[in-house]
């Protein structure tokens, strides 16, 4: 595969990220992410779903995987930006892309189904047999992929099958349809423990979706300036 998805376009019009986007600073990337779509191809089918929260993480943090040192298992991490970094979360699957500098990312916390011409109706009941509630009945939309493991999940993404890969056009990339957030809140990241850096301020959530990621910053009691900040949309 070509170094740049661009070459190899999947359908007429459609606008994959380039390898470029992502070998940029980790925090950059983790907020320019947001409205941005996930698309992947399973059976011949598109599986999509819009980011609607990230993190950052970066070689020095306690808390990032790249901190614990180089292995063959974390050595997407280490490559240039636009390498796919796969692990195992509560047993099931995460996805993360590697951004500029070794050791640094971004993780995919959340995202919400995307019905397009591309990903029509059948696409979505696709991504709800991947991933059923407890009872086995179809998740409601909304709370598809509302978590890390949820999202790779309902999208039929593996850690065998992408982890130290690149894009591939015809398969998996996440492409740019035009969607901006109008506003971020930017937080602490999630599930950190502590004393491992569970303060810094990397997470990122589109304001507009705030309530279908995996944790709502803007729940009851969270106050603007103490708990999170909220940032104006960075897009130009």
């Amino acid at each position: 595969m070509s170094r740049d998805p661009i070459l190899s376009l999947p359908w007429p019009g459609a606008r994959p990220l380039a390898d470029a986007f992502f070998d940029r600073d980790a925090q950059l990337v983790a907020r320019e992410l947001l409205g941005k779509v996930i698309r992947h191809c399973v059976d011949g089918r598109w599986l999509s779903a819009r980011i609607i929260e990230t993190e950052a993480y970066y070689l020095v943090d306690k808390g990032s995987h790249a901190s614990l040192g180089y292995t063959h298992k974390r050595r997407a991490l280490f490559l240039d930006g636009g390498h796919i970094y796969m692990y195992y979360a509560r047993g099931g699957d995460s996805l993360n892309f590697s951004a500029n500098g070794a050791g640094n990312a971004v993780l995919i916390k959340s995202g919400h189904p995307w019905v397009d011409a591309i990903s029509p109706a059948d696409a979505l009941a696709a991504m709800q047999r991947n991933n059923p509630d407890a009872k086995g009945q179809a998740r409601p939309a909304e709370r598809l992929c509302a978590g890390q493991t949820l999202l790779c999940k309902a999208l039929g993404l593996k850690v065998p099958d992408w982890d130290g890969q690149r894009f591939d056009c015809q398969r998996l990339f996440v492409e740019d349809v035009g969607e901006r957030p109008a506003a971020i809140i930017q937080t602490s990241r999630l599930g950190i423990p502590h004393g491992r850096d569970e303060h810094l301020p990397y997470r990122f959530v589109d304001a507009g979706y705030a309530r279908f990621c995996t944790r709502n910053p803007l729940r009851r009691g969270q106050l603007e300036g103490r708990d999170y900040q909220l940032i104006e949309d960075i897009h130009p």
